[in-house]
């Protein structure tokens, strides 16, 4: 029995140095001896036997070896962490923005810890159900809402609503006003969702990006920077061009990061020469990204909102436009986070290790990163231009959600709701756009303004190509910041499904 718990061990540790090899650096740059790395996988190996052989009660094995995964990962930096199988679907929902989902907004409501649907998604199968804001759901196939366990109503009603296209699920709703609750059946459809979003939503479903009060003015939400938000931006900036914008505002706040080519990709728009970020990691050359004059948005001035939760992709679009003078930045400082992941798959695509190989810079080269010793008074995230600064705090962010969540309904009128809250992050950024507006423009900017779009620029050039390749890094970099703890849809304390 020895000698076959021994062949065992010894077979597993070579199929883990096998597919250590894979992946291994270069030589030249492995800082530990080959006997070491054995001795190392080895007592792994022994470990774990011993658990799975002796340990008071039957392990399961899957478990045991995830936690000594996250274990590991738990020792380099909080941006490295293993996906499992299921938290890997709800990643890839994330960034392909899109599922299998009736296409509803939800919330659970803190003091009766009901579900709640904020707003239905125009065109969506529960939207030409009849699904309305402010409907309770009661029951999902036949599963209670009440019942739910407390805590977990919200991933509960996810794991029940989403599901495969064409698939039906009996949703029980209590409209608002009404006593007699209705069970509908609806066909789950692919849901898209956007992360390019506006003021409020016009009478036809779309999505509003001037404001009421000042319709020359633009402005956009950027919720997180997944697949398709490049082209959401591009389309969204070319129809205020065509209704003739004059100043852009853009909302970052919330926005915890994403895909590091969307960054770039959307920085690049509204800066045409110099750096937009560079990178460098331990075993690749560093690598310095330029902005491109072709396709660029100018002759308008620009504000960027940002707070504390403004992170990674968001800060290297603030960062570049703000070292760049193109925009001026508004709100609190960013989080600080200068560090790059790459999501590796493991177990061909089942599960994936998201790692930090690399780190980014601003162009003006300081530094970005938040160190875990790092002080308020140290250089890191992105400050607010001088005299830009609007500091929130708990109270205030609560008000704004409030406030957010009641503008967010799609409504037949059309109209935002009237409302006395006052975005004091938002007034100070409409502040600086009017100052921008009112200085007497120049000749440079004239010329900016009136003249045709140059030349588009090619698909190489506005959005780097995305490689994809088995067992090696996928071109998801910054894809660690999109855990939604805290983009905006968490803050709002909504989930679509």
């Amino acid at each position: 029995m020895r000698g076959l718990r021994h062949g065992w061990s010894t077979f597993i540790l070579a199929f883990v140095l096998g597919a250590t090899c894979v992946h291994a650096v270069p030589a030249a740059e492995t800082p530990k001896s080959d006997e070491e790395y054995y001795e190392l996988l080895k007592l792994f190996v022994d470990t774990f036997e011993q658990i799975d052989r002796n340990y008071v009660t039957t392990t399961d094995r899957r478990k045991v070896v995830e936690a000594a995964m996250r274990g590991m990962i738990g020792e380099l930096d909080p941006y490295s962490s293993y996906i499992d199988p299921e938290e890997l679907n709800q990643f890839n929902t994330i960034v392909d923005q899109e599922f299998g989902g009736i296409g509803i907004q939800v919330t659970v409501e803190p003091k009766t810890r009901q579900l709640m649907v904020m707003t239905p998604l125009p065109g969506t199968p529960a939207y030409k159900a009849g699904v309305r804001a402010g409907d309770r759901i009661i029951d999902i196939d036949g599963k209670a809402t009440a019942e739910f366990p407390e805590g977990r109503e919200m991933d509960n009603a996810v794991k029940l609503m989403r599901g495969k296209a064409g698939e039906p699920v009996k949703v029980t709703v209590l409209h608002l006003g009404s006593n007699k609750p209705e069970t509908v059946e609806i066909v789950r459809a692919i849901i898209k969702t956007a992360t390019v979003i506006g003021d409020h939503y016009n009478s036809d479903g779309t999505w509003n990006f001037h404001l009421p009060n000042d319709p020359k003015i633009g402005y956009i939400r950027l919720t997180h920077f997944s697949r398709n938000s490049t082209e959401e931006m591009e389309e969204a900036v070319k129809q205020l061009k065509k209704d003739g914008m004059e100043a852009l505002i853009l909302d970052l706040r919330f926005n915890p990061g994403g895909l590091l080519p969307a960054a770039i990709a959307i920085a690049d728009m509204f800066v045409d020469k110099g750096v937009i970020v560079s990178t460098k990691g331990r075993n690749t050359e560093e690598q310095v990204v330029r902005a491109k004059k072709a396709g660029t948005y100018g002759g308008f001035p620009m504000a960027i909102l940002v707070n504390r939760f403004s992170a990674s992709a968001s800060e290297i679009v603030s960062a570049c436009l703000q070292d760049d003078k193109r925009a001026i930045i508004v709100g609190e400082r960013t989080w600080g986070k200068g560090s790059v992941q790459n999501v590796i798959e493991l177990e061909g695509g089942k599960s994936a290790l998201k790692l930090t190989t690399a780190s980014y810079h601003r162009p003006s080269g300081k530094n970005i990163h938040r160190f875990p010793t790092s002080k308020e008074s140290d250089e890191w995230g992105v400050s607010p231009d001088a005299g830009y600064e609007v500091k929130w705090s708990i109270p205030d962010m609560e008000k704004y959600r409030e406030f957010r969540s009641d503008r967010d309904v799609l409504r037949s009128s059309g109209e935002p709701p009237k409302t006395d809250y006052v975005d004091s992050q938002f007034a100070k950024a409409l502040e600086a756009i009017k100052a921008e507006l009112a200085k007497p423009k120049t000749e440079d900017a004239e010329k900016a303004k009136d003249a045709d779009k140059p030349e588009e620029k090619k698909d190489d050039e506005k959005k780097p190509e995305e490689k994809k390749t088995t067992g090696k890094p996928k071109a998801f970099p910054g894809a660690a910041d999109l855990t939604p703890l805290f983009n905006i849809t968490t803050f709002l304390r909504i989930r679509c499904v």
